[in-house]
């Protein structure tokens, strides 16, 4: 059982690409992202303070954010951005960082999927 010092606010960051502008498609693999940030990281919804998610302006059928409300974040602050267009950048791409009530230990497990694995390669799957 957690005391109350052994929790902290932490961030965990994560990227995913999405094959096509659809809502399906961005839907599909943000909520995949989502539920892999908090089982990796074994946060509960309780525990989430607030979501940002930034998607390349490639990316306009949906709001990423819809996933978060699909997988039951109805209650979570939850803040769409777009990403700064930079010459040569992923395309299709939605990054979101996750700040949360955590534990001291262990280091937090970032996480990238699919093309986007190659924005931190020095991270494990």
């Amino acid at each position: 059982m957690r005391t109350e010092n052994d929790v902290v606010l932490r961030a965990v960051r994560g990227a995913t690409t999405v094959e096509t502008d659809t809502s399906e498609a961005i839907c599909a693999r943000t909520a995949e992202l989502l539920q892999k940030m908090l089982e990796r990281n074994r946060i509960t919804v309780a525990d989430i303070v607030s979501i940002l998610f930034t998607a390349t302006a490639d990316l306009t059928a949906d709001f990423p954010a819809v996933a978060a409300r699909q997988i039951g974040l109805a209650e979570t602050p939850l803040l769409c951005c777009q990403e700064i267009p930079v010459a040569g950048a992923m395309a299709r791409c939605v990054r979101v960082m996750l700040t949360c009530y955590a534990a001291r230990e262990p280091v937090i497990r970032h996480v990238y999927l699919h093309d986007a694995r190659q924005l931190r390669t020095d991270l494990p799957e």
